[in-house]
């Protein structure tokens, strides 16, 4: 029996020996566990960058060339200038008057410089059929004529303009027409007809402009003749955006509408209305005495309108 015991002792001690020397054995000899394996993302593609183009520029703002008012600011359109309007029935008077404007005199130049040349405004926007040109003479008569009974359609009107000029033929002797070229340096005096009309409402004597026509020297005549005329209440929307060179002031606003209302330019009584449809050179032959002529006129008028105030 003891025998038996002995031997369970003698073989648990050997197992447990057995058991603990296979563990020391694990702890030396073990390796590292294997590295866990990550995947890599997917690789996306990277436009490639053509270096041959050029890159555009961030575009500049012009810059402000100085405090003068620039040329675009000049051409824009601007509100007519003021005039009051005159009803029907407060129509207490009326005088109508033909006033020529002399492009020679020092004020009236501004209207034939080279930027701000009225005959080039007028001649344009006829081409563009912005303004309608009428005949000067009644086509049937051949007289006067400047109530705006004949429009011109564009290709008469610049023929008119332009005018034509006579070529002879040395081997023959015989002289053609030729249609001429425009030529600006032979437009140096306007033509306008305006009304002087007393308001009974506001109790005011003024002047009207109805009418503006350009004037060509007519050698076979010798006299200054209208081209076209052009209704000024049509012209002025038009005039009012075309500004006047001002020696003086690089920034003036002035307009062509602000030089005819405001009364800006010197001019001289061509007619006034009278019985008989004469003008001031059909009465008076001398130069100088039409000139005494036309300020009597105006002092006519200045007593008619000084007269209404009498009692």
């Amino acid at each position: 029996m003891k025998k038996i015991a002995l031997s369970l002792v003698l073989i648990a001690v050997i197992s447990v020996t057995g058991f603990a020397q296979k563990a020391n054995t694990n702890k030396k000899g073990a390796k590292n566990p294997p590295a866990k394996v990550v995947q890599e993302a997917p690789k996306t593609e990277v436009p490639k960058v053509d270096t041959t183009k050029t890159v555009k520029k961030k575009q500049k703002v012009k810059p402000k060339d100085g405090y003068a008012m620039e040329k675009e600011l000049r051409d824009t359109a601007s509100e007519k200038a003021f005039l009051a309007v005159i009803k029907d029935e407060d129509v207490v008077l009326t005088k109508r008057v033909w006033r020529d404007i002399d492009l020679r005199d020092t004020i009236n130049g501004v209207l034939n410089f080279p930027k701000s040349r009225l005959i080039d405004v007028l001649l344009t926007q006829v081409r563009l059929e912005e303004l309608t040109a009428y005949n000067p003479k009644n086509p049937t008569t051949l007289d006067d004529d400047d109530a705006f009974n004949f429009p011109l359609d564009t290709a008469e009107a610049i023929k008119l303009a332009n005018g034509v000029v006579n070529v002879t033929n040395n081997k023959t002797g015989t002289v053609t027409q030729v249609p001429g070229e425009f030529n600006p340096a032979l437009f140096l005096k306007y033509r306008i007809k305006e009304d002087w009309v007393f308001d009974g409402k506001r109790g005011v004597f003024e002047p009207r402009i109805i009418g503006l026509a350009p004037l060509k020297f007519n050698e076979q005549t010798k006299d200054w003749q209208p081209v076209f005329w052009i209704a000024y209440e049509e012209a002025r929307d038009i005039l009012a955006t075309k500004r006047l060179f001002n020696a003086l002031n690089d920034s003036s606003p002035l307009s062509m509408d602000d030089f005819f209302i405001h009364r800006l330019f010197s001019s001289y009584i061509v007619k006034e209305t009278n019985s008989g449809d004469y003008k001031v050179k059909d009465l008076i032959t001398d130069p100088r005495l039409r000139l005494l002529e036309s300020e009597r006129i105006k002092k006519k008028m200045a007593d008619m309108e000084q007269g209404l105030w009498e009692y």
